[in-house]
């Protein structure tokens, strides 16, 4: 196809397609899909390689949030059976994230639910960043905090964090369907003080709720423009008790087509598998290792994940490897750039970002709320067991069980003996 070789030669050169390219992509049919698989993972491996990153994600503080979006099971209003607890103190934080360490992850993602963090809450983040890396030598940290205050980014940084996510999650025509609390520029002002704090930036989307594909391509054009160094893609798990609780939109197709268009208007960064991959991707899991260089380790922010163990065979079986913590995740054109004052790329060490998560596509992410999609989800939080999550299983489905029963099979901590308020 024409359009593919023109995508792949753009992508080698880090240039910017077309929106009508980008479209095109997502217009492709399912005789088409494994050509268009093709042609991104040779954008993604002149890039990468055959590396793939690992992030940890740690629910600080779960639910109970005053923002009101849509897809979030911690949001406003919510009906959701989730897990509900307050901080989790920075022992127990770096207790949890040593299990996604001992798995393989380079990078821990702390999440909390709220609109944004207060000085205090900044301060007992910095806290934790601090005993997780006293703990963890060579592991980066991003916090996903939610809408940031000035002053609060370069606090982070000066605690050690590396990385900061925030995602746009939709386009800017149609936020304001998702989410009433905030507005799509309070997400780009967060994005814009982490990077001008010198704080790499992540950002991302969740897919499936209901956007055109106008809306895809405005959304992933926008984080370009941001220049984030990290874009996790979420894809929706519709949590019963919100409002999206029926939007089941995506196929294994769909959901491949998105990350190919996502990888060829961000050649060059971390393009991150996020929250909803199980779901929606399902046994064309691995199909998507050939665009992406990133995924979330084990669970999310209110929903189980794939079990480590499964996570580290799919990468083994389809022939790539563990990115190890001596190995820059970004190319060096990124991450040796020196973060401009007031923008840029920070790339904080060359690390990659958090994501987002979002999750909350899988489900939560309480994003603004400080989850931000991508970034969601706990695959261990601190009373989760220690154990390196390869050792973790997921809960099992009962058979039969429809597509849209899964979610509520499979939240995490349901059923169990951890604490709701540690």
């Amino acid at each position: 196809m024409d359009l593919l070789n023109t995508l792949v030669d753009k992508g080698l050169r880090r240039e910017l397609p077309t929106r009508e390219e980008a479209l095109a992509v997502l217009a492709t049919s399912d005789d088409e899909l494994l050509d268009v698989v093709a042609a991104a993972g040779k954008v993604r491996r002149q890039w990468f390689g055959r590396r793939v990153k690992l992030n940890y994600l740690v629910n600080l503080k779960s639910g109970l949030c005053p923002e009101d979006c849509s897809y979030c099971s911690q949001r406003l209003g919510s009906k959701a059976e989730i897990l509900k607890y307050t901080w989790l103190k920075p022992e127990e934080a770096s207790q949890a994230a040593a299990a996604g360490v001992a798995g393989g992850a380079k990078r821990v993602c702390l999440v909390a639910s709220g609109r944004g963090p207060t000085d205090r809450d900044v301060e007992r983040v910095g806290r934790t960043i601090e005993a997780i890396k006293e703990q963890n030598e060579g592991i980066e940290v991003c916090a996903c905090l939610g809408l940031l205050s000035d002053g609060q980014a370069e606090k982070l940084r000066d605690a050690g964090a590396d990385a900061y996510n925030h995602n746009l999650n939709t386009s800017e025509a149609t936020y304001g369907q998702i989410t009433k609390t905030h507005t799509y520029a309070d997400r780009v002002d967060t994005v814009e003080k982490a990077h001008a704090a010198g704080l790499s930036a992540c950002s991302g989307l969740i897919a499936g709720m209901g956007e055109t594909d106008e809306d895809l391509v405005d959304v992933v054009f926008s984080l370009r423009e941001l220049d984030a160094d990290s874009v996790p893609v979420n894809f929706l798990i519709p949590f019963e008790g919100t409002p999206l609780a029926k939007e089941w939109n995506l196929t294994p197709q769909r959901c491949l087509r998105i990350l190919a268009m996502a990888r060829f208007v961000c050649p060059d960064v971390e393009v991150r598998l996020a929250g909803g991959r199980e779901v929606h991707l399902r046994s064309l899991q691995p199909l998507a290792l050939n665009i992406v260089n990133s995924i979330f380790l084990g669970d999310y922010l209110t929903s189980e994940g794939q079990a480590g163990q499964a996570d580290l065979d799919m990468i083994a079986d389809a022939g790539f490897e563990v990115e190890g913590a001596g190995t820059t995740t970004l190319p060096a054109h990124r991450s040796d750039a020196p973060a401009p004052a007031g923008g840029g790329c920070g790339s904080g060490g060359g690390a990659s970002l958090c994501g987002s998560g979002a999750g909350a596509g899988t489900a939560a992410d309480a994003d603004a709320a400080g989850c931000g999609s991508a970034c969601g989800g706990c695959s261990g939080h601190a009373h989760a067991e220690t154990a390196p999550v390869a050792a973790q299983q997921p809960a099992q489905a009962e058979p039969g069980a429809l597509r849209s029963d899964l979610v509520a099979v499979r939240r995490r901590g349901a059923g169990t003996d951890i604490a709701p308020n540690a």
